[in-house]
């Protein structure tokens, strides 16, 4: 296989796995996942159309433009539609019968959105190695943290029914931000052209900060879930028996 091609899966992999195996007491089933793998693969389709439909106004400054793309044209289409998505396929789902469900599959839609645009990003440049080294360090892990945050608040909108409505809010607003901000800071220090080093070099030194920030707030995520689903778990296995202990 191509050795292009691999550099560009690998990373989609790596995350698959480790989400998988994060999921500590019922598996959710293979096909499933594919499933909703395949979904995320598709979405890039619709998400796309709508980025197309948003690039027709731009706004005349650059850095404006850079932060229209960041947050309008990218974070709000593509977070939207893998949302959308994502409820069609697993709202209603048996399957989702579990906390960490939610970041599970969050996790494997947004991969598979990720896994077509970056094979399309690696081979459409003149540098596909580099260009898939980058993304696999950066843009994919990015795609997964920002589907942790979107299957964490999606979760908890599914077991507590009474603030549904502010959290499946949270379930898009939140990974549609962070994604805004990431492309924002990129975007912004590309419009520059490296002609004020300085704001360059404040810019990066932002993102960088902002992407171990974004680490640390998904392993968060994660580990709370996995806190839940351990007590969900443990309620369903020791039901309360109705004993009253002050007799």
């Amino acid at each position: 296989m191509n050795i292009i091609l691999i550099t560009a899966l690998l990373p989609i992999v790596v995350l698959l796995i480790f989400i998988y195996h994060k999921d500590k007491y019922a598996k959710e089933p293979i096909g499933k996942l594919l499933l909703t793998f395949f979904v995320g693969c598709m979405s890039v389709v619709p998400a796309g159309l709508m980025e197309q439909m948003l690039s027709a106004y731009q706004p005349e400054h650059p850095i404006l433009g850079a932060i229209y793309d960041g947050y309008v044209v990218a974070g709000l289409s593509e977070e939207l539609w893998k949302l959308l998505l994502l409820m069609l396929v697993i709202w209603r789902s048996r399957h989702f019968d579990e906390y960490f469900d939610g970041i599970v599959y969050a996790t494997y839609l947004s991969l598979g959105f990720a896994c077509v645009e970056n094979v399309m990003y690696v081979f459409g440049s003149t540098d596909p190695m580099g260009t898939a080294f980058m993304r696999g360090l950066l843009a994919v892990p990015a795609h997964f943290l920002f589907a942790v945050t979107m299957g964490y608040y999606l979760s908890i909108a599914k077991f507590d029914p009474e603030k549904r409505p502010s959290h499946l809010l949270k379930a898009f607003l939140f990974p549609a931000l962070l994604h805004g901000t990431y492309d924002a800071l990129l975007m912004v220090n590309d419009a520059l052209g490296g002609n004020t080093a300085l704001v360059s070099g404040v810019l990066t030194l932002v993102f960088i900060y902002f992407d171990v920030k974004l680490w640390r707030w998904g392993l968060r995520r994660i580990k709370r879930l996995q806190e839940r689903t351990h007590e969900q778990n443990f309620d369903r296995q020791h039901p309360f028996d109705g004993f009253n202990w002050n007799v």
